[in-house]
């Protein structure tokens, strides 16, 4: 049997997935929440309120920042409202977004621009 030569040749597929995996995405996803409305001084309280007026602190429970960074799932009720200093005597309506910890604890930041907010992986 004589061998006979041939061209070699390239075959080509295309892959085609089947199946979609998310490697990322919003899962376990927080803003590094800056609570940073106000002077962080012991003598300086606020009242914070929500737009609709709704008062979030009260007479006994005033709020003061913490200057901390939370870790704020972006999956978290970020509330807009504004925040009055009761130490002068007209209303201050300091523009704010609110976060309560699950309800619990206020913690305001001015930064207004949520885009802007540092995000990580929990």
């Amino acid at each position: 049997m004589k061998k006979r030569w041939e061209e070699p040749k390239i075959l080509v597929q295309q892959f085609m997935a089947n199946e979609y995996v998310a490697a990322c995405g919003e899962e376990n996803k927080v803003y590094k929440f800056e609570c940073n409305a106000g002077i962080n001084d012991p003598g300086y309280h606020y009242r914070v309120y929500l737009d609709n007026g709704e008062e979030l602190t009260s007479r006994w429970r005033q709020y003061g920042p913490c200057g901390a960074t939370h870790d704020a799932s972006t999956k978290d009720d970020f509330l807009s409202g504004y925040m009055d200093d009761t130490n002068t005597r007209g209303n201050d309506d300091i523009k704010v977004i609110i976060w309560t910890e699950g309800g619990t604890d206020v913690h305001c930041t001015t930064n207004l621009n949520m885009d802007s907010w540092v995000t990580a992986k929990s």
